[in-house]
């Protein structure tokens, strides 16, 4: 499942919550120590089983709840009565954020950093953006490796294509200016609202990041370069030789 498929599951299921029944059952399954059965779920919002199985198994179906099978009586062996389908919050976070924004990337990168710093006594800035370029390397050369995928392209236009699809994933919203292909702006920063509070940490952290993606397709990746402008990232791209 790639990030398109990921945000578009995940805001379906946050939508499976607008109903209110459905909403109570999500909220009273979450608040139990342990998975609950549909008889019980439904005694305890005081609806019909039937319509409790119907609104568990979309909650179910929509990835927010997970279900198994076990015997309520904890019993096994003859006598011990038929499972039970039992239910429990699913084991993955969930969040939908318009535009993306990936806080919980910056703050693992930053963590790695300060783990690093405390080691070595470098300052944090220096290490931080060190991590973000080769977290950039990691995902863009991930992107370019495998069985059928794209090598670097030699050609330095193409280089722009292949960064930003990776880019795109995760939330920059490349938008080529005057419809060409000289200069790619970010629409989006992902972690916006950390630039706002620390600006030159964030900005920094982020052309490191982009950075390490277009190494990955060297020797023509393109170049990143830090240019802040209003209601936009900070960095802008352009093929390399341009």
């Amino acid at each position: 499942m790639d990030d398109g498929d990921a945000l578009r599951r995940d805001a379906a299921g946050i939508g499976a919550l607008a109903d209110p029944v459905r909403r109570r059952l999500y909220e009273y399954v979450c608040g139990q120590p342990a998975p609950v059965g549909r008889e019980q779920a439904a005694d305890a919002v005081g609806i019909p089983h039937h319509q409790a199985k119907f609104h568990l198994d979309r909650l179910t179906a929509e990835g927010l709840l997970e279900s198994d099978y076990a015997r309520l009586t904890g019993r096994s062996g003859p006598g011990a009565g038929r499972t039970s389908k039992l239910y429990r919050r699913a084991r993955r976070d969930i969040a939908v954020s318009l535009p993306q924004r990936e806080y919980e990337l910056a703050g693992r990168l930053m963590a790695a950093a300060i783990a690093r710093s405390a080691g070595t006594g470098e300052p944090v800035a220096e290490v931080l953006n060190r991590v973000a370029r080769d977290y950039g390397r990691t995902i863009g050369a991930t992107t370019f490796s495998g069985p059928g995928a794209p090598t670097p392209s030699t050609d330095a236009t193409a280089a722009l294509h292949r960064a930003v699809a990776v880019l795109i994933r995760y939330g920059y919203e490349p938008r080529f200016t005057d419809g060409g292909d000289v200069e790619v702006e970010l629409a989006n920063c992902p972690f916006h609202a950390l630039a706002q509070e620390q600006t030159e940490l964030a900005c920094t952290m982020n052309h490191a990041l982009i950075t390490g993606v277009a190494d990955a397709l060297a020797p023509n990746g393109p170049e990143a370069r830090l240019c802040p402008g209003q209601d936009r990232c900070c960095v802008v791209l352009a093929p390399r030789g341009r």
